[in-house]
This record gives C-alpha cells, structure tokens and sequence, in this order.
C-alpha cells in the first residue's frame, strides 16, 4: 500500500514538472506576414524561436500564417487573420507527446540565432570555392533513402541547360533527362530503377561539355532498416495526424535529418516550399538545413 502511494506521488510530481515547469504556452516555427504579438502592454512583430505565454495575444493579419507549437510538442497552424488570446489557442490542442517534442525542439535549436553564429564561426562565412557543378546531395556514407521521391538540386558556374545521368553500379545508364532549371525530381518507382539497389547520379552543363559535377550515390535501405525507419515514422505520423500540413512536413524533415536520411529530409523540405512558397521561414529553415549539414557552401 505505502509503495503504491509513493508511485502515485511521484506520478504526481512528474506531471506537475511537466505542466508547470513550461514557462512557455506555445514556440513559434514559422510565420509569414506581418503578425504581432502583445506581451504585456506593448505589440511587437512576431519571429522565429519567440516564445508565447498563456495571457498573451496573437494578431494575424491578411494573407498571413504564423506555425506554432505547443509546449505539449503538438503543432498547430493559424492561418486566419484576426487577434486570437493564446489561451484560447491552446484549448485547441490536444495530445502531444515527447517524440514531438523531440524533433521541434531540434527544429527550434537548429534554426536559432546561436546556432547559426555558431556554425558561421566554425565554418567561417567566407565562401569557399565552388566545384564546376555542386550538386546538394550527402556523402557516399549518408546517401540513403527511404521513400522513393528523391530531388537532386545544383548550382554551377556554367550555364543551362543541364544533363542528369542516373546509372547503376556497373556504370550502364540507366535514365538520362535534359532540363533548363537547377533541379530534377526523380521516382525512384520508375521500371528502370526497379531492380537497382544503389544509382549513381552526375549533372553535366550540355553547353559546356568540360563542365560536371562529382558522381553521388543514391541508396535504397536494406530491408531491416526499412521496417525499423517505418516504424519510427509511423509513431511520428500517429502524433502528427493525418492531415499534411506544411508543420507536419518540417517536423518529417526533422525526423529524417535526425536519422541520417538527408536525401529524405531533402524532399520534405521541397514540398514545404511547394505548399507554401511565399513563407520566407520555410526557406531559410531548408538553406540552414543545406548549411549545417555541408550539402551547401555558404556565401
């Protein structure tokens, strides 16, 4: 009886931590527009990272959207424009759990200012030489994938057009595809992949036949990796629910980049800017992503 009260106690103090120990109601991810926030007495422009607290107020103008996140870890999207008490806000969340808040927490930490003066200040913001073509995919040691939406994104001294060649291991081409832009996306579902466990990817300019990139890998999980990955995932989308929202999609970013999935986290932050390509937030969360993770050479 005496072990069964001090279970209950400490039942007690942990739930209590959590609710009470939160000197926050909700972080912001992302917002677009000109929103406001009233703390106190005064209205002050809402931005990234800021915190919001039960009695303060939320303004939403026109054509505007600010991405919360509960301190719960559950997301939540205002998109309509009017003045909202955050209390108010908060009453509209439910659930919420610490693999959320696992990965906005990581969001939040990844895109704040000391985490990019730190990477400045140990990369250095000078900008390094540029190869021919530099395409934005990972390493050899990291160029897994789990879905089979894959993007490949350049940048070259070179002009357009451009040709992406995926071949298989033994060197054979296997698609080749001609385009004025930076970017290809690619179905890895496609026949020709079918039987291809690991594609080599190269971006040459057609105009400029001595112009290249470096070859990169793409490769397909082995089956346990799979199920494991999947599993993962699908705990993550039980929280998230089954809507897709632009939040739901930067949180799927976070858990692919937490999992080494860079070519995922990739396509997950494309299709946020293709949800929402006006949000300035998304973008500069995808360039930090790039940055961080030396996929991208800062200028």
């Amino acid at each position: 009886m005496k072990k069964g009260r001090f279970l209950l106690l400490i039942s007690f103090f942990l739930l209590n931590t959590f609710v009470y120990g939160q000197d926050y109601t909700f972080r912001v991810l992302a917002t677009k527009g000109s929103n406001e926030l009233k703390s106190g007495d005064s209205w002050q422009a809402v931005k990234t990272g800021a915190s919001l607290k039960a009695g303060d107020e939320l303004k939403i103008t026109e054509n505007a959207s600010v991405g919360l996140v509960h301190a719960s870890g559950k997301p939540l999207e205002v998109k309509q424009p009017g003045t909202y008490k955050v209390s108010d806000l908060a009453s509209k969340v439910s659930g919420g759990s610490s693999v959320l808040n696992k990965y906005t927490d990581f969001i939040l930490s990844s895109n704040s200012a000391e985490a990019k003066k730190n990477r400045l200040s140990a990369t250095g913001a000078v900008h390094r030489g540029l190869e021919d073509i530099k395409v934005f995919l990972p390493e050899n040691q990291n160029a897994e994938i789990f879905n089979n939406i894959a993007y490949v994104n350049w940048e070259a001294k070179g002009g357009a057009p451009y040709v992406v060649i995926f071949k298989n291991m033994f060197d054979e081409e296997l698609v080749k595809v001609e385009t004025s832009e930076t970017s290809v996306r690619v179905d890895l579902n496609d026949p020709k992949f079918a039987n291809e466990t690991a594609i080599l990817v190269e971006v040459k300019s057609k105009a400029d036949g001595k112009s290249k990139s470096e070859q990169h890998l793409i490769k397909k999980l082995s089956q346990g990796r799979q199920d494991s990955i999947k599993k993962s995932f699908n705990e993550l989308n039980n929280e998230l629910g089954s809507e897709a929202t632009e939040l739901n999609k930067l949180i799927q970013a976070a858990f692919y980049e937490q999992n080494k999935l860079f070519i995922d986290a990739i396509a997950a932050y494309e299709e946020v800017i293709l949800m929402a390509p006006d949000n300035a937030s998304y973008k500069d969360a995808y360039e930090e992503f790039l940055y961080r993770n030396k996929l991208k050479n800062p200028k």
